[in-house]
């Protein structure tokens, strides 16, 4: 085991100018020597000396004086000085915990290799004020015969009396350490519930002297925080308010609380804690609150102070008064705010924030057979959206509850969203044109700050710079340079709001207002033209509506969707989605007997697809009407082909065991596209029918049957192996 080395202190004599230690007791000394013996005078004697802070330390020098003064204690009952060891590296520890005091490590550490014959303190509250400590120091000087000793006495802790009152000490030292922090506790709360314990103010406010906050003096400081809470209820995200804050080059103002520029105003670039920190911080909103910040021992780990914090909510707080301090945003406002930055939490029970993806519907959709939240997913190059509730699958491995295709549910939704926003035309347009000359204003103001603020420290360098004496060139050579500095940023600033104003005036002119009122009354052209993001159709999506929730029929391609909106109002609808299988939809035997009836009629395959397009037939997949292809696959894959095949299969061009293409590929449960290749590459043996179509005949027995079913499953990997060769080679044919 390695020790820490600890360099022995020796005993600095007492300057003259301080005053002599207290006398050492002559009880001490006279009781000590009848238990010292030589076993303990073979070994050194340790004094510990700490105390808890630094202010102690620097102020309660008698405590410091007494401490050292033990050194005489040691001597006196026999040690010579040079045995004697200080170990004062604890000065400004609190002794509540052994962890971070290598001086009380060290001296576990030498007791335990039997070198230590006494170990010397103040009192007990000096090596340790937890009995978790202090109880394992008196059992291990148990073990090794050391001597404990304070200015009380001396004790050995192998007799039961001294290990008795050593016992009650630990836990004296542990008492008198609650009894202070339960007192310091009980005034703290005392003062925090009538609104006067402040400690470091947040961005935009400043300490008064005589107690409390104010706003910040600087002007552009409380305009950017001010904008701060305008932009996210415009952008509605906390990760949007960042974007938009990096985007205008914005940054927040801060007072350091530590170090050189302490209480100095500086401006740093806007991070998501600290902005998160800001829309969460109920002072804004007038409150005072104290609290919020608890201690989890469960949470703590060793070597870091800062962890085991757990952050209370605002109305969790023990203390939350309202009207204690200035505020930039009402209370409303405020809690209204929570409630989005809960709802943007990315989890089952919550919407989430809004995404880039091009889904509508993305949290607000529900499953109308189980209740959760259906997932957004994107499939295959064109990012075709799909719905699907999977929460069952994804927790439990059950299977899905249900799924459907994204855009028919958009556009349902967007049709209605469109419809209840065409009254408001007119108030949607004057709200914009306010609300985008609103914004243009505070962009000027900030840029008008920020010039500002370059003319004065330009002229601050300007006038330092004056006031160095000119002969005193290493002065005056930084000074200059700082002064050029500051004109170079002024410059800056200044061609920065000159390319602004260019771009953007400071007023609406006529035209843009006349203009925006025709975007706002053609809000359909608005919707879907492409400077219009899926993000800013999601919002107003979500300004009007609370949930939607859908319900698929069976499997059939019916779904059933209800829309409430704001304020609980709902509207229901019914939607038809695209299936995979013809046997999905709701009227398939109709569909099935009228082709039927069509074909018995001599309709060909077009004049088919026509009519039943004609009639509101619907295909299943994504085609949105029928064609010719469609029905000659719907009526082959059923064993229903045209009256040409039948005519050739029973015209007797087949011989024994072959088969039409068509056919055979149903019989296998392959895509004929499929077997037309294994045709091509020799696989299957076949040849061409004497007709205009050009039809193909493959023979296969029974043997070639089951040679083709287990070639279709072989698996893809296999295409080396010895097995899948044999199965590639046709069986010789016999022409007899």
């Amino acid at each position: 085991m390695s020790i820490p080395e600890i360099p022995t202190a020796s005993v600095p004599p007492i300057p003259p100018s301080r005053p002599p230690a207290a006398p050492l007791p002559a009880h001490l000394t006279a009781s000590g020597t009848a238990k010292v013996r030589d076993q303990h005078l073979a070994r050194k004697a340790i004094v510990y000396i700490r105390q808890s802070s630094p202010q102690q330390v620097a102020e309660n020098k008698e405590s410091t004086a007494r401490q050292y003064a033990l050194t005489e204690v040691a001597v006196a009952l026999g040690w010579p000085r040079e045995r004697v060891e200080v170990i004062d590296r604890d000065q400004g520890h609190s002794g509540q915990t052994a962890e971070g005091r290598p001086g009380f490590q060290y001296v576990l550490a030498e007791v335990g290799l039997d070198h230590v014959g006494l170990l010397l303190g103040l009192d007990a509250s000096r090596l340790a004020r937890s009995d978790p400590d202090w109880a394992p120091l008196v059992r291990l000087c148990g073990v090794f015969r050391t001597l404990l000793g304070d200015f009380d006495g001396l004790y050995d802790p192998t007799d039961f009396n001294d290990r008795l009152l050593l016992g009650l000490k630990g836990i004296m030292s542990e008492a008198e350490l609650h009894f202070l922090r339960a007192r310091m506790h009980e005034g703290r709360l005392n003062k925090a519930r009538r609104g006067e314990l402040f400690n470091h103010p947040p961005l935009g406010y400043v300490r008064v002297p005589a107690g409390g906050l104010a706003f910040d003096p600087d002007e552009q400081a409380r305009a950017v925080v001010q904008l701060v809470f305008d932009q996210f209820d415009r952008q509605g995200s906390l990760h949007g308010l960042l974007r938009y804050l990096v985007q205008h080059g914005l940054r927040l103002p801060v007072r350091p609380h530590f170090g050189p520029n302490r209480g100095q105003l500086e401006w740093h670039r806007p991070n998501r804690a600290t902005l998160q920190n800001l829309l969460h911080h109920p002072v804004y909103a007038g409150y005072y609150r104290h609290g919020h910040r608890t201690l989890d021992p469960r949470q703590q780990v060793p070597g870091r102070p800062g962890t085991g914090r757990t952050i209370h909510k605002p109305e969790d707080c023990p203390v939350l008064l309202e009207g204690r301090c200035p505020a930039y945003i009402t209370p409303e406002r405020f809690w209204a705010n929570q409630q989005r930055l809960e709802a943007n939490r990315a989890r089952a029970d919550t919407a989430g924030a809004v995404r880039a993806g091009p889904s509508l519907l993305g949290g607000l959709l529900v499953c109308g057979r189980c209740g959760q939240r259906m997932m957004v997913s994107y499939a295959g190059r064109a990012n075709r959206l799909r719905y699907s509730c999977s929460r069952a699958a994804v927790d439990y491995a059950a299977p899905q509850c249900q799924g459907l295709a994204g855009r028919v549910l958009d556009e349902l939704v967007a049709a209605q969203v469109l419809t209840a926003l065409a009254p408001a035309a007119l108030e949607l347009s004057l709200a914009a044109a306010d609300d985008l000359e609103q914004e243009r204003e505070q962009w000027h103001r900030n840029g008008q700050q920020q010039q500002e603020r370059a003319r004065y420290q330009a002229e601050r360098a300007r006038r330092q710079y004056d006031a160095a004496e000119p002969e005193n060139r290493l002065v005056a050579r930084e000074l200059e340079r700082r002064w050029e500095e500051t004109l170079k940023d002024q410059r800056r600033l200044e061609e920065e709001y000159a390319r602004f104003c260019r771009s953007q005036p400071a007023e609406l002119s006529a035209v843009e207002r006349q203009q925006i009122r025709s975007l706002a009354q053609e809000v359909p052209t608005l919707w879907q033209t492409a400077t219009t993001t899926a993000a800013d159709r999601q919002r107003v999506v979500r300004l009007l509506v609370e949930e939607v929730r859908a319900t698929v029929r069976g499997e059939s391609e019916w779904v059933d969707v209800t829309i409430r909106w704001a304020g609980g109002q709902e509207t229901r609808h019914a939607v038809v989605r695209p299936v995979k299988r013809y046997e999905q939809l709701a009227d398939y035997d109709r569909l099935r007997n009228r082709i039927k009836e069509l074909r018995e009629g001599g309709l060909t395959l077009a004049e088919v697809a026509e009519r039943l397009n004609q009639e509101g037939f619907q295909p299943p997949k994504r085609s949105e009407t029928f064609n010719r292809s469609i029905v000659g696959h719907l009526l082959w894959g059923r064993g229903t082909g045209g009256q040409r095949l039948r005519a050739l299969a029973e015209s007797g061009l087949l011989g024994a065991h072959e088969w039409l293409l068509s056919d055979l590929a149903r019989k296998l449960g392959m895509p004929p596209v499929t077997l037309h290749r294994w045709v091509r590459v020799g696989w299957v043996h076949a040849r061409k029918l004497p007709t205009t179509g050009g039809h193909w005949a493959l023979w296969a027995d029974t043997d070639e049957l089951e040679r083709l079913a287990r070639l279709r499953t072989c698996p893809r990997g296999w295409s080396e192996e010895p097995v899948f060769a044999e199965l590639t080679k046709p069986k010789a044919r016999d022409h007899n």
